[in-house]
């Protein structure tokens, strides 16, 4: 969907630590999210989803004909589990990502160079486990 106002997309993300290292660790970056190869905001979204799973089976959050190919699309997934045991393994074109324990996120980029670039989730747990998801992305290059 698009925005009816000009978008302005950016996150910040914080890690720290007073005992980690010996010093402590404090640190923060932001980023805009925009088009490829311009200063334009991203303009698209899939607005936040919710997938309950109730089987380990495999479930394609994001399918790659979707979207353009080499677009700057932004990928956001959070596991809302709060079972300490139980994660989601994402993927990506049948390559693992990696696990999302329960409250774990990712957000990454994501070029979409392929319809066969799906992004898939696998649960850990036949019970129920709840995904959040969102793509934030550009309907052209």
């Amino acid at each position: 969907m698009a925005f009816a106002d000009v978008p302005r997309l950016q996150a910040t993300l914080t890690i720290s630590s007073p005992n980690l290292t010996n010093d402590s660790l404090a640190l923060t970056s932001s980023t805009q999210f925009k088009k490829a190869g311009t200063s334009v905001a991203l303009d698209q979204t899939s607005g936040i989803g919710r997938k309950t799973t109730t089987a380990t089976s495999q479930y394609t959050l994001f399918d790659g004909a979707d979207y353009v190919a080499n677009g700057a699309h932004k990928v956001y997934i959070r596991n809302a589990s709060t079972t300490d045991t139980e994660y989601v393994t994402v993927e990506m074109n049948s390559e693992g990502i990696g696990r999302l324990y329960a409250g774990d996120f990712l957000l990454m980029p994501y070029g979409a160079t392929a319809d066969t670039n799906d992004i898939k989730i696998t649960p850990s747990v036949s019970s129920s486990l709840t995904v959040e998801y969102a793509i934030f992305s550009q309907a052209s290059v």
